[in-house]
């Protein structure tokens, strides 16, 4: 390909995910205009309490530092 097919085929993709996200800022406007609670579930967006108090360590036995590797182990 060519440098000339190559920007054709870049402007081709930028356009069509411009129109993508307009098309999702029109349906999202529409949804918030509809009143989007009236849509959704019963209990879905409501305010869930998290308590202060210390997890049990019984939860974190035999868990993996995720992103670190296995516990031990050195990294490449």
């Amino acid at each position: 390909m060519s440098l000339q097919d190559d920007l054709t085929a870049v402007r081709r993709n930028l356009n069509e995910l411009v129109r993508s996200v307009e098309r999702l800022e029109r349906e999202v406007a529409n949804t918030a205009r509809q009143g989007s609670a009236a849509s959704r579930p019963p209990g879905e967006g409501a305010m869930v309490s998290v308590p202060d108090t210390p997890y049990d360590s019984a939860l974190w036995t035999d868990a993996d530092d995720e992103g670190l590797g296995a516990r031990g182990r050195r990294a490449p």
